[in-house]
């Protein structure tokens, strides 16, 4: 009863996403210029899409394996090992979800017991803490704000020593999302060194790992292999959010139970879906390179006007973010903020306090828009700015 009632506690505190909910409230304003939820702007390959259609036209419709089709997995780890240096026997260290949210889901299902404490760098996408509560445990957040959105070692340090035994797992994420700010394989090698030999999982979500800007992305399962569990997927690489296909790396006998939570989830993956991802995996390893390039043009585009203004901004590395400080004369709230630009200036960005502590004071704009958006949204900021001096 003890476990039932905890579980109803955490149930009652939880409430639906803020970034849909407010993305949702100023959908309705006329006119409005969506620079709110990270989708890209640009279509799913073509040699993608037949592979998809094929798989219909030849039935290919009934259940796969649970932990994904075989070809699908072996041209993943093939990925995985061409891009980032990461070996994953594809028939026992990967497992196929329903997009990175099933996989985050399933990873801290298997993981945490009640009582358990997850570490979660902020500000960054919110999702991996109701999940948490969820399962029992206890977010810990570290607020990375003053240490320009990277994990500082020694902040990480003294959170685990904070909370001793309690510890299962910290989470990254990078490219970041809310920043575009991204880890560099010495600030991974840092993190690494303070988490190696101890029982604490490091949960890496690489879901942009594709749209990295000026170096090449490093990849934890690389750095700690034998603590790291890696998501990624092909939603952002190959703009496909709507197919759902996410996958989850790891060390054989956690991703055994992670697949066991999978199984009881969803069975197993749409099966056109799939074949379609392995087509992207297999034939469309560079597939995110013009899209790369058209994110890195509005980047340069925007960071300058926003800066301008007089936001500060932390220059995004990758991803398609842009976390911008409000100016003072504005106030903290980054709720208010938004909501006046909304309705005042009919541009829609998500306020940071959305993405937990260190958030509040900022927006987050996304640049997973066509240009000309961009410099219709920027036009009508700057006039927004200018009646507010």
């Amino acid at each position: 009863m003890a476990l039932i009632d905890h579980m109803k506690k955490e149930l009652s505190a939880l409430k639906p996403s803020d970034i849909l909910a407010f993305n949702q409230e100023i959908s309705q304003i006329p006119d409005i210029i969506q620079l709110t939820l990270g989708e890209p702007d640009f279509n799913t390959p073509d040699h993608v899409k037949l592979a998809a259609i094929g798989a219909i036209q030849q039935n290919n419709s009934h259940y796969t394996a649970s932990a994904g089709l075989p070809g699908l997995r072996q041209a993943a780890s093939d990925f995985l090992f061409n891009k980032y240096g990461t070996r994953y026997d594809p028939a026992t260290q990967l497992q196929m979800t329903a997009g990175v949210t099933e996989g985050v889901y399933a990873t801290l299902t298997a993981i945490l017991n009640p009582g358990d404490s997850v570490i979660i760098p902020t500000p960054i996408f919110p999702l991996y803490i109701p999940i948490t509560m969820l399962n029992g445990g206890e977010p810990v957040f570290v607020n990375t704000a003053d240490d320009g959105f990277i994990l500082d070692p020694e902040k990480l340090a003294a959170a685990i020593e904070a909370h001793q035994d309690s510890v299962k797992a910290i989470v990254l994420n990078f490219p970041t999302n809310p920043t575009g700010v991204t880890y560099s394989r010495s600030d991974l090698e840092k993190i690494a060194a303070v988490v190696r030999g101890k029982d604490i999982f490091v949960i890496s979500d690489e879901i942009y790992s594709e749209l990295t800007y000026t170096s090449t992305h490093v990849s934890m399962g690389e750095i700690l292999p034998e603590q790291t569990i890696v998501l990624n997927g092909v939603s952002k690489s190959h703009a496909m959010t709507g197919w759902r296909i996410g996958l989850v790396a790891g060390p054989a006998d956690i991703m055994a139970k992670i697949g066991m939570v999978h199984q009881f989830m969803i069975t197993s993956a749409t099966t056109n879906a799939q074949v379609a991802a392995e087509e992207a995996f297999k034939n469309g390893q560079d597939d995110a390179a013009p899209m790369r390039r058209a994110y890195i043009e509005r980047r340069d585009y925007l960071v300058p006007a926003l800066q301008k203004m007089g936001f500060t901004v932390a220059k995004p590395d990758g991803a398609f973010y842009v976390f911008a400080k409000i100016p003072d004369r504005f106030g903290h709230s980054s709720w208010d903020f938004a909501r006046a630009l909304a309705h005042e200036a009919r541009v829609a960005v998500i306020p940071g306090a959305s993405f937990g502590p260190g958030g509040d004071g900022y927006i987050r704009i996304s640049y997973a828009a066509s240009m000309d958006q961009i410099k219709t949204a920027v036009q009508r900021i700057a006039e927004f700015m200018a009646q507010h001096q």
